[in-house]
This record gives structure tokens, C-alpha cells and sequence, in this order.
């Protein structure tokens, strides 16, 4: 399918070839109609796309400040290369659909094949989006209307937050798309209209819907204008609609022209060095809307489908989409005026070029085929069968971890990646083509299909870990699995039952930090210890938003199951033995999120003792991860993968890389071998089994206020696990 790409590193745009996606839960699958070109947020998208790195560096300060302290924490090459990475990944355009459902996924009510639906979908000829973000347009409305459904409740919701009321005046500074939509609500609201913009089309056109006109460009003053409108007293309220980050102009005339109590709101981008006296003495308010409407940015809303209660929510993204057909199919909206252009999709470069190079140019509306390719497969590469005992691997899978780390790091060994499945064609094309794959698919069950691929890479949501790992073991696929290995003992138990139906076949957890050059170099240094360890390791995880997925026990996990196992893993590998018991406290009520501030002690079958601090409370500016093994009078000092340090060892040293190395790229060129030449797993299933029981022990004790004891209360896992039960040898794991 075709699809608009833009390389914010290069600022080349491109009609791609992608696979085409399939529904998930809760998503509808669209053939799209007709998509709109928002000419301001996609030509703000492009210009800084094409602006050089010292453009782009002034145009987003913050982002300027985390790369400063990346720098401090990471190094200089490594924050480069993070950089150039993020800049260096086309990204799709567009968020106004218009198109037919061909498919939805389980869990959708409300839609089915063949009705046509609005969305927020991006410029592709097929779309998949949440159920939250889609609605059924009315018989009365066409194609080419409903697409402007998405930039319609842009400005509804700035209205509604606006709160105008019959009889009141308001200001519009911006005529394009958003203002001259928001100008036609206000009216329908029952208000008089003033629009100030240095465009005479477009003020001729917000004259056509009911509105008085100001051209600073002709002479007009916007302030003088609204006092004298008003008789001197000033507006009521004033909607900020225009796209000028760097003019502290605007709200200063926004505010000089609001009356006592005015109230200002900004859809748009204006700069924002408010002056103090302007709001104080008249009591202004001023507010920033957020897009189309409250459950914008709540992921729970827009990916899990949870709706917010009628009675107490009136109008969300979804009811703001309804509403703005409604005034579509009544003629209280009119759009047809505003289409200046249209274009087919896959000549979407040239009408970019129109909007930048024709200030007539307005509403840009792409039209796309009845029947859009829905293949889930695109050739990348075309490369020949690997020599006789390399590996074919197929990689599931294109986030930023994924792209990051584990991509590159295979691309360095001697396999052939015969595949990249991601849900996003357009992510997992990109890791295709730069890592050198042969296709690009969206479903992975193509590669599990496959004869050819000996091994497969799962780098998804923790979620979906423990099906996949017993779809791939089962379909006769070694697995690489990024941790945790799965969320819960149900799914551990199962994937205990396909590893048992699975001999020969390899399973690795992305447990790196044991392939870790500081790693090995400390399990030397203690080499023919005479007694028992005891480990602190602290981690200073950083803050992760309350709402962020990796929060989610259902989607994440917590992060304790989803990440603290990293370090569970790390100090039973420097022990040798697995952990026997588990007791773990969390921070006390106040946090919105408590577990992701634990201290979870351990205790090892060979007597030896370790502390995991997992932290999310700490600066950035402060050393990510520290291990302190302490053993026969000795101290081994791990900083950050970078540093480590021996004191009182019979040579006591010094060990350091030139950049922080945890272990990724001996892990995966160590399991890509393993899978050309056999043998035994890198990491005994008993091992991976017994880190994450603990790390799921590490919660319930926390949460229970008790010491767990792995064989009595999980005694089927922890037998797997290389437990044994009370009064019985232990396995050596």
C-alpha cells in the first residue's frame, strides 16, 4: 500500500510502498477515500524537517536541555547517536481520514465492513485505528466533508473550552483551516466574530461565514479595532488559532483587547512571554487546548478503548467527531469553500510543494484507489540463501529499543534477517531496509510459517511475550525474547510446557547484563570465593508517567516484573546459584506509583545475599545503574557499565570501556552462534524460569508485607526453576 513518509533528517518526503496493516483489538481497519492536508501542523512538521540541526536545536530548547543531560549520564557518542537515530526515521503524515471499515478486530461494537468512517488515520491508502478514534459519518455528509471531521473538532474543542455564550464577541486571530472552522462554531454559537489575519482570501472567506476582518498587513490595528467594536470595553474572548511560536505579539494584542475577565484560548502555536501586568490587572485567563478533545494523549482512552462516562464526560475526541459531522450533515459547517486543491496520493510530494509555494493554496484534499493493495508483505532486499550452518532469523518486532540496540547488534553477526514484522508498516519497513532485511511484514505469523527461519527475535509488548514465545518454540523457532519473559506464572507455566515439547530448541531472555565484559570481569575476580556473596545493586530507573504503558500490570507488567528482573538475573549469575527467597518493601502511600520505588532483598541457595534498590526517584544526572559485590574481604565497584573497580583482590584494578557496555552485543552474536552450531542454551531454562518467579515475588511481597519462599509458594515453577523443595538437594542451576 502507498503511504506518506517524512525523514525529519533530511527533509525528503516519499510516497512509500508498505505492507499493509491488520486489526488488532479493538482497531478498525480502513480503506481510506480521501485525506485532508492540515497546512499548518504538517507544513510546521516539514519546514522543520528540512532545517538544518541548528534550526532544529532552537526550535525545541527542551529537547536540547535532555540530550545536555544524556550527555552528562551516557557520554557524547552514544547521545549522537540517539539523536541522529530519532531524527534519521521517516515518520507518517497526516491525521484527517476519511474512508470504508474493511475489517474489525475483536472488540468492536458500533462499526462493521462497509460503513464509512472518519478517523485520525495518517496519509495511507489503509489505516488501523483504535475504535475511540473513529465515527460513522452520516449518509448526508461526502467524502471529501467528512475529512475535515478531525481539524472541525481541532477547533470545536477550543470553542467549547472558550465556554461562549449567546451575544458575546470574540476575537479569531488566524484564518487558515482551524480559525475559519472555529470562526462558523462561534457563530452557531450565537456569537458575533471579529477575524484578524494578513491573508485577504482567507479574511474574505471568514467575511463569507459571518465574521468582521482585520489586516495588520493593510493597517489594521486588531486592538483598536476590537475597542471600538465593543464600544471600548474588549472582547469576551479571544481564540488564538494562528502559527507563530516565536511572536510574543499575540498575546499581548490578545490580551489588550480582552475585556475585565476575558478569557483567551490558544488551538495554535503563538509565543508565550505573557506580561504580567496584562492578565493581572483585567484577571484574564488563558488556556492551551489540546488537540481534539478530552482522551487525547490518555493512551487508556485512544489504544484500550476505555470511554469515559456519558454523564460526566459530554464530549470526548470521538463525541467531538460526531458533533462536527452533525454540523456537517446540517450545514451549520461549511467546508466546501475551503478546498482549494486535489490531488491523487501518489502525487502527495507535489501537493506539499503547492501548499508552500501558493499562499491561495487552503484546504488540500488526496484522493486514494477503491481497492488499495492490502498485502501484509513488502521485498526490501533481495539477498541469496546464507552459507551452509549460518542462521536465518526473522525479527518481530521495529520499536526504539528494537532499532536501537538489538538490530544493529544482529546486523554486526553473520545471520541473514529474512524478516521485520512490526503492526506499523511503516516502522517496520524502515528497520527492514536498514538493517538489511529481505521483507517487510505486518503479520508475524509469515515468519513462523516459514521453513527457512531457524530463529526469531521478539522485541513487542511485554504483554504478548509468553504467547509468542510458545508460538515460535512450537512452530520448531528458536527464541531470543526481550524480558521479562512473560507477566504472570500462568503464562510461565506454559512456556515451561512448550521449552519440555521443545528439546534442541534454544531460549534466550534478554538478560545482557550478564554478557557484560564489567560483568565477566567481576565473576573472575571471584573466582574460588570460599564463602558467600553480598550484593547491592542500585538503579536509578527514572520517573515513567503513572499512565505510561510499562506501569500497566496488564500491558507492562510494572516495572519491576518488566525491567527489575534485569538485575534479579544479574547478581544469581555472579552468585552461581539461584534465588531461594524473596522480601521486597515499597515506599508508603503519596507516590501515584509506589512499586517502582522498592528495595527487594534476596537470598541465594548457596547462602549469599543481594539488594536490588530499584529507584524511580532519582536525577537523571545521577549514575543509572551500581553494583557492589562484597566477598572474603573484598569489594568489587561496578559504575554504570562503564567503570569497575576491584579492592582487595590480588590485583586489584582498574576496568573501563570506552563507552557503556552492557552486554548486548556479545549476547546476540553468542545466541546467533549457538543457533548455527547447537549446543546447550546460553542461560539454562531453569535460570530464566527462577528470575522471573522471583521478580514476581519481588511484587506480591511488597504488596503482601511477607517473605516468600519460592518452592512453598510457587512449588510446580520453582521446581522448574532448579528448586528444590525443603530437605531436598538443591540443583546447582
Amino acid at each position: 500500500m502507498k503511504q506518506i513518509l517524512q525523514n525529519l533528517k533530511t527533509g525528503e518526503m516519499e510516497v512509500a510502498e508498505l505492507p499493509a496493516p491488520r486489526p488488532g483489538r479493538g482497531e478498525v481497519l480502513i480503506s481510506t477515500r480521501v485525506s485532508l492536508i492540515s497546512p499548518g501542523t504538517e507544513r510546521m512538521l516539514v519546514e522543520f524537517s528540512q532545517a538544518n540541526l541548528l534550526r532544529k536545536a532552537r526550535q525545541q530548547p527542551e529537547k536540547v536541555r535532555q540530550v545536555l543531560d544524556k550527555i552528562r549520564t551516557d557520554g557524547l557518542l552514544p547521545t549522537l547517536e540517539t539523536v541522529f537515530r530519532k531524527l534519521d526515521e521517516p515518520i507518517p503524515l497526516g491525521y484527517s481520514n476519511a474512508g470504508v471499515v474493511l475489517e474489525v478486530g475483536a472488540g468492536v461494537e458500533g462499526f462493521q465492513p462497509g460503513d464509512r468512517v472518519v478517523s485520525n488515520g495518517p496519509h495511507a491508502e489503509v489505516v488501523c485505528i483504535p475504535k475511540n478514534l473513529c465515527a460513522r459519518i452520516p449518509d448526508g455528509v461526502g467524502d471529501e466533508e467528512a475529512a475535515f471531521t478531525v481539524l472541525g473538532s481541532i477547533a470545536l474543542h477550543g470553542v467549547r473550552l472558550a465556554q461562549p455564550t449567546l451575544g458575546e464577541k470574540f476575537l479569531v486571530f488566524g484564518t487558515g483551516l482551524v480559525g475559519l472552522l472555529a470562526v462558523q462554531f462561534l457563530r452557531a454559537s450565537g456569537c458575533r466574530v471579529m477575524a484578524v489575519d494578513l491573508n485577504r482570501n482567507r479574511l474574505d472567506l471568514a467575511g463569507e461565514f459571518g465574521a468582521l476582518t482585520v489586516n495588520p498587513a493593510a493597517g489594521g490595528d486588531p486592538v483598536a479595532a476590537a475597542e471600538t467594536w465593543t464600544g471600548g470595553r474588549g472582547v469576551d474572548g479571544v481564540l488564538l488559532a494562528t502559527d507563530a511560536p516565536q511572536d510574543n505579539e499575540i498575546i499581548h494584542q490578545a490580551a489588550a483587547a480582552c475585556r475585565q475577565r476575558g478569557r483567551i484560548v490558544s488551538v495554535g502555536k503563538v509565543g508565550l512571554q505573557l506580561r504580567h501586568a496584562d492578565f493581572f490587572k483585567k484577571e484574564i485567563t488563558f488556556q492551551l487546548s489540546a488537540s481534539y478533545g478530552p482522551g487525547r494523549y490518555d493512551e487508556k482512552y485512544e489504544q484500550g478503548g476505555q470511554d469515559y462516562p456519558y454523564g460526566y464526560v459530554r464530549w470526548t475526541e470521538q463525541r467531538n467527531f460526531v458533533a462536527v459531522l452533525a454540523a456537517l450533515e446540517t450545514g451549520v459547517l461549511r467546508v466546501r469553500e475551503l478546498v482549494t486543491d486535489r490531488f491523487p496520493v501518489s502525487e502527495a510530494v507535489g501537493a506539499y510543494e503547492k501548499i508552500f509555494r501558493a499562499p491561495e493554496s487552503l484546504a488540500v484534499i488526496l484522493r486514494y484507489a477503491e481497492k488499495p493493495d492490502r498485502s501484509p508483505r513488502v521485498v526490501v532486499t533481495d539477498k541469496p540463501s546464507p552459507p551452509l550452518g549460518k542462521a536465518t532469523v526473522g525479527f518481530i518486532g521495529a520499536g526504539n529499543f528494537a532499532k536501537a540496540v538489538l538490530l544493529p547488534a544482529l546486523a554486526k553477526t553473520d545471520a541473514r534477517i529474512a524478516y521485520v514484522a512490526s503492526r506499523s508498516g511503516a516502522s517496520g519497513q524502515y528497520a527492514a531496509r536498514k538493517f538489511g532485511a529481505g521483507e517487510a511484514v505486518t503479520d508475524y505469523r509469515l515468519i513462523l510459517d516459514d521453513p527457512e527461519v531457524g530463529a526469531v527475535f521478539i522485541v513487542v509488548g511485554h504483554h504478548l511475550h509468553g504467547e509468542m514465545v510458545c508460538r515460535a518454540l512450537r512452530a520448531g523457532k528458536h527464541v531470543f525474547v526481550e524480558k521479562p519473559l512473560c507477566l504472570n506464572p500462568g503464562e510461565l507455566e506454559e512456556i515451561a510446557r512448550a521449552v519440555a515439547e521443545s528439546p534442541g530448541r534454544q531460549l534466550l531472555v534478554g538478560f545482557n547484563r550478564r554478557f557484560s565484559p564489567h560483568t565477566v570481569r567481576i565473576k573472575d575476580w571471584l573466582a574460588g570465593r570460599s564463602g558467600p556473596l553480598c550484593m547491592s545493586m542500585t538503579v536509578n530507573a527514572g520517573a515513567i508517567p503513572p499512565e505510561s504503558w510499562h506501569q500497566d500490570p496488564e500491558l507492562g507488567g510494572g516495572r519491576i516484573i518488566g525491567e527489575g528482573c534485569h538485575f534479579i538475573d544479574l547478581l544469581a549469575f555472579l552468585t552461581g546459584s539461584p534465588v531461594r527467597s524473596v522480601s521486597a518493601a515499597m515506599v508508603g502511600e503519596g507516590p501515584a506509583v509506589r512499586d517502582d520505588k522498592m528495595a527487594i532483598t534476596l537470598s541465594f541457595t548457596d547462602g549469599s545475599i543481594g539488594v536490588v534498590n530499584y529507584f524511580a526517584n532519582g536525577p537523571k544526572s545521577y549514575p543509572k545503574e551500581t553494583l557492589e559485590v562484597f566477598s572474603d574481604r573484598r569489594v568489587a565497584r561496578l559504575e554504570n557499565f562503564r567503570v569497575t573497580r576491584g579492592y582487595g583482590f590480588p590485583r586489584p584494578g582498574r576496568f573501563r570501556t570506552r563507552r557503556q557496555d552492557k552486554g548486548h552485543q556479545t549476547e546476540v552474536r553468542s545466541f546467533i552462534e549457538r543457533v548455527a552450531g547447537g549446543g546447550d542454551p546460553l542461560i539454562p531454562f531453569g535460570q530464566l524460569a527462577n528470575a522471573t518467579l522471583a521478580s514476581f515475588a519481588a511484587v506480591a511481597s511488597a504488596r503482601e508485607g511477607r517473605v516468600i519462599t519460592l518452592t512453598d509458594d510457587y512449588p510446580a515453577l520453582a521446581a522448574a526453576a532448579g528448586l528444590a523443595s525443603a530437605g531436598a538437594p538443591a540443583d546447582d542451576n
